[in-house]
């Protein structure tokens, strides 16, 4: 097959039009094109009143080296990249089963890969099975009864699962792992249009199905899954002068002998890292971001982004956005896990300590559309001793308990309308644009929740904003607090070969170990580290 990049056409072009502009492109008559799909569609909405259609297609053509051959100095045209995902190796006997701890999107993909692989891997998930899970959240949201081990962090899935969905990112993946992820996502059940649209999402709901989808392949393969088993120690060995991994101790006391285990916890299992620590694990504290999530009406965000005439088009969906400023007192400010036709929702993981997120349907018809404004910090803001590697989570409860104060103490969630946050004065009341955050929310003032300098570059960027998006700093528009998640306050530093610095056979990966940032990254990131522990394993055994 032969790809060809960059066919521009109208947002409502007629059905026959995409193949029209293949032949045109490619000079050869209707005959000659025996079939083709889109491989990506983007939009182009700079120009609102001519939206255009971008497409990557990859055609079948007769005679296709002859074709390629006369348009050899047409960059946009080449051959067709095989982009089938090959693993490096396969499992040889009598080496201990590799252990995979958290399933999340890295854990899944770790398990996954090492699956087919043949070697055969344990994991191990704190949570429930994703539809228990699911019954535990939504009773957190609509009654305030936290599970501490099920909650919107915590069960099969991770905290993926109670978010947009979105399967993007902008990481380096020269090899496509991306796409292995999206491949194993349609065939668990997800809608093909992901392996195509240039924002691929798939909302809570699907991903619950498909979860269990992938759950059954993994053990069809051989892997086995155990919920509600929690780590609480690490076992380790000196060997030749080096640490090395021994097994893991769960909560009920059971060890589980093994030389390979990969630390995919995601970004909430603070207990888990307060253990690595403790153990000696090489840890350092690392930047990420805090702030609020604000919700404005999404026809406000359509009309700005696609104009009246084209907002709410059905080929353009919600329409989202991604904002950055850098404030005059230094600190960045930037819209985060933009949410179209989504809802706020509690987080939390830890009692009396608030956290909020966003979270979409694959639909996104909800009345508001929601994001993180959040303000990079660094460890050099961490009270205490910055060199600590827990100085970040400390920093992250400390305001997650003021959030959880200022709402009321009962999980409501403090809640300030962005014209009293800009005016600096408490609102006392809610205005046009209906909070979506359950259990509910208190109109407060949010500086109560956030260092000042946070909240005073919130205010400039705000206002820049509402420059760059018409109606984004509405007076009646809602900040609910505390956005603190947004990636992990420690990183879990690891070499070129995935393993710890200095505990041999343990391989930090995802979120958690500070290595991703969202469903996609944090998929392809467990992949390579699967394909690090079998080249390990098979190198030794060879040697």
């Amino acid at each position: 097959m032969l790809r060809i990049q960059e066919i521009k056409l109208p947002l409502d072009h007629p059905e026959p039009a995409l193949r029209q502009a293949i032949l045109k492109r490619l000079s050869i008559s209707d005959s000659a094109l025996t079939a083709f799909t889109i491989f990506k569609r983007s939009y182009d909405a700079r120009k609102k009143s001519a939206i255009q259609l971008i497409y990557m297609v990859d055609c079948d053509v007769k005679d296709e080296a002859a074709v390629l051959k006369r348009l050899a100095k047409d960059k946009q045209i080449g051959p067709t990249p095989n982009l089938a995902y090959v693993p490096p190796t396969r499992a040889v006997g009598g080496q201990a089963r590799p252990v995979v701890i958290g399933m999340g999107p890295c854990g899944l993909f770790a398990g996954l890969i090492l699956a087919e692989m043949g070697f055969n891997p344990i994991i191990l998930e704190r949570g429930k099975i994703v539809r228990e899970r699911t019954v535990d959240t939504f009773k957190f949201w609509r009654k305030g009864i936290l599970n501490p081990e099920s909650n919107a962090q915590f069960g099969e899935g991770g905290a993926g699962t109670f978010s947009d969905g979105k399967l993007y990112s902008q990481v380096r993946d020269p090899r496509h792992l991306g796409r292995k992820v999206l491949t194993e996502f349609v065939e668990a059940g997800a809608p093909e249009e992901i392996l195509y649209v240039s924002k691929p999402h798939i909302g809570t709901f699907r991903l619950v199905s498909m979860i269990e989808h992938m759950r059954g392949k993994i053990e069809q393969l051989g892997g086995e899954i155990r919920f509600q088993h929690h780590v609480t120690d690490i076992l380790t060995r000196e060997h030749r002068g080096e640490k090395h991994i021994a097994g893991v101790v769960l909560a009920s006391g059971e060890t589980i002998d093994t030389d390979r285990v990969v630390m995919a916890l995601g970004h909430s299992a603070r207990d888990t890292v307060t253990m690595l620590h403790q153990r000696g694990v090489f840890l350092e504290p690392k930047p990420f971001s805090i702030g609020v999530r604000i919700e404005h009406p999404q026809s406000i965000i359509d009309c700005a982004r696609f104009g009246e005439k084209n907002a709410g088009h059905p080929v353009l969906g919600a329409a989202d956005y991604k904002l950055a400023h850098h404030a005059s007192n230094g600190r960045s400010v930037y819209s985060f896990c933009m949410c179209p036709g989504g809802t706020v929702v509690a987080a939390a993981s830890e009692d009396g300590r608030l956290v909020t997120n966003g979270m979409s349907q694959y639909s996104r018809h909800e009345r508001n559309a929601n994001a993180g404004i959040v303000v990079g910090v660094s460890p050099e803001d961490f009270p205490g001793d910055r060199t600590d590697p827990l100085a970040g989570i400390a920093f992250q409860r400390h305001w997650e308990e003021q959030a959880f104060v200022a709402g009321g103490s009962n999980w409501h969630a403090p809640a300030q309308l962005v014209g009293d946050f800009l005016a600096n004065r408490p609102s006392t009341q809610l205005g046009s644009v209906i909070p979506s955050y359950k259990p509910g929310v208190t109109p407060t003032d949010l500086t109560r929740c956030l260092p000042e300098y946070a909240t005073t570059a919130m205010r400039e960027a705000l206002q820049a904003f509402g420059r760059q998006i018409d109606g984004f700093s509405m007076d009646d528009a809602v900040m609910t607090g505390v956005e603190t998640r947004t990636s992990s306050p420690t990183r879990m530093t690891r070499g070129e070969d995935f393993q710890s610095l200095n505990v041999r056979g343990l391989y930090p990966a995802g979120e958690g170990a500070g290595y991703a940032g969202g469903i996609l990254s944090a998929a392809i990131d467990g992949i390579k580290v699967a394909e690090a522990v079998a080249l390990a394993v098979t190198a030794r055994a060879a040697a």
